[in-house]
């Protein structure tokens, strides 16, 4: 096993380097799209969450193996690094070999991992996924930490010298990521922002685009538009 790999696809414009520490994931977004790209019956998926076998150990194996070092290592893009409800002992593991080996982390989550705020420095990114707000999220993702509670901790962060950054993806609800953009700004770093796949949705992508990068610009944020909402602000 190779813990560390390189994301291809839509995956790469998250990181260059990514790690995948558990089986599953307990927040049972109804967009999730892990279950079909590891062709695993989705609730499985949802209800057998575990650290995948010697992962800590095999990371280790190939840091040294592979000399990787210098590098930002995104956790994780088919599994939360943070799964509501379970021991999160192996996210901390993997956090300390990859900064043991000269490593920074970029977290991505929809959990709780203020638990692992002293493993972090300024080389380090803690990042919360924001798709929706309440009551729309308790349905959209019924297992996940509140979005108030996600920002709270982007906001703890930000003030012990950690970078911040939110990826808005998938949106399922234009105006409160407009509004998250435009009242969080002051403790947030970087956006990536992207649509939703895969699902219909009656929302014109072109129009909340724009006005996505607009209120970007206009709080002075550093923000990246997926390829896929890029596409549809192209079109005539």
């Amino acid at each position: 096993m190779k813990p560390i790999y390189k994301p291809k696809g839509a995956a790469a414009e998250y990181g260059d380097y990514a790690v995948n520490i558990y089986t599953g994931c307990t927040h049972r977004c109804y967009y999730c799209f892990a279950p079909g790209v590891l062709h695993r019956d989705r609730e499985a998926f949802h209800s057998c969450v575990e650290p995948r076998k010697d992962i800590v150990t095999e990371l280790r194996r190939q840091l040294e193996r592979e000399k990787i070092t210098r590098k930002l290592v995104h956790l994780c893009f088919t599994c939360d690094p943070y799964p509501t409800g379970h021991d999160t002992t192996a996210t901390r593991e993997v956090i300390q070999v990859l900064k043991e080996y000269g490593n920074h982390v970029q977290i991505l989550t929809k959990g709780d991992g203020s638990r692992d705020f002293d493993l972090l420095d300024g080389g380090d990114w803690y990042g919360v996924t924001i798709s929706c707000d309440r009551p729309m999220s308790d349905k959209a993702e019924p297992c996940a930490a509140r979005p108030a509670d996600r920002l709270y901790n982007l906001e703890t962060a930000k003030c012990k010298g950690i970078n911040t950054w939110v990826s808005f993806e998938p949106v399922l609800d234009p105006a409160a990521v407009l509004n998250c953009v435009k009242y969080c700004a002051y403790f947030i770093d970087k956006v990536k922002i992207g649509k939703l796949n895969y699902h219909p949705s009656e929302i014109n992508w072109a129009k909340f685009g724009r006005e996505a990068e607009a209120t970007c610009r206009e709080m002075g944020l550093d923000y990246y538009i997926k390829d896929s909402l890029r596409a549809e602000m192209d079109k005539p």
